[in-house]
């Protein structure tokens, strides 16, 4: 019960919102800003007039959305993994972090945007060229994070564990990745959100399914209810998400969060 009130007490800006959006739409009679109350019927149209069997989910909403959450997810995992064994890797040699770091932040900062047309030469249009694209663009966050949690372990620490006899595997294990796992969730969690971007980027060109080329598809029928549809339902699919990683790093961090009130 004391959840679920904490819970309508953070999400009582929405209703005042929607409210506001509904008055100032209707008043404006923009044919650009629809009022929430369109764009919901466009919604429920577009997903959720499916049989009672399905959910009343529609086609296109069992075509698009899992695809669209399988893509993401799917390049989010590939450039976690990548990016804390390399992060890792470069954090813990001082001659490795001299030679790549110039590299690093030559390839962060190109916007991954303008490589779209590099991955569709290489991959050509697709699910790999599509998974690809989102872990390249977002590896880094993960990477660079990684990297300095691994490079600031305590001294201390890693005497300690060599004095008790700990393999270079255990210490990696025990010491080494726990220490850093702060600082690689809060890489993980800046990707996942800029994995959204990416997904709906790639979705936008020579896609024939997911939220972004549903959002395309309404766009080109000038289906403006449709596209602040699809828009509301990335929006939901981005809190989501975010609120499902929030959860488990609480869990998963929960030791470092009683270390920092105990000191």
């Amino acid at each position: 019960m004391n959840g679920a009130l904490r819970a309508a007490g953070r999400l009582w800006p929405v209703p005042v919102v929607l409210v506001l959006w509904e008055l100032a739409a209707r008043s404006a009679e923009a044919l650009t800003f629809p009022p929430p109350s369109q764009i919901a019927a466009s919604m429920h149209t577009m997903w959720l007039t499916g049989p009672a069997e399905r959910l009343w989910l529609t086609d296109a909403a069992l075509t698009n959305i899992p695809v669209s959450v399988g893509r993401l997810l799917a390049g989010w995992v590939l450039a976690g993994i990548v990016g804390i064994a390399l992060g890792v890797a470069i954090g813990r040699s001082p001659l490795l972090f001299r030679l790549v770091d110039p590299l690093i932040q030559f390839a962060r900062a190109i916007p991954p945007p303008m490589l779209l047309a590099f991955f569709m030469a290489l991959f050509a249009i697709g699910a790999r060229m599509q998974i690809s694209f989102i872990a390249f663009g977002i590896v880094w966050p993960i990477l660079i994070n990684a990297s300095e949690g691994a490079r600031l372990v305590d001294l201390q620490h890693l005497d300690t564990a060599r004095v008790f006899g700990l393999s270079r595997g255990q210490r990696l294990l025990r010491v080494i990745l726990p220490a850093a796992m702060p600082k690689i969730f809060a890489g993980l969690r800046v990707s996942l959100s800029l994995a959204l971007i990416l997904m709906v980027l790639s979705e936008l060109v020579g896609s024939i399914d997911g939220i972004g080329f549903q959002l395309l598809d309404s766009q080109r029928s000038y289906d403006l209810p449709g596209v602040w549809g699809s828009i509301v339902v990335l929006g939901v699919l981005g809190y989501v998400l975010n609120s499902a990683f929030l959860a488990v790093e609480r869990r998963v961090l929960s030791w470092h969060r009683s270390a920092k009130q105990t000191t």
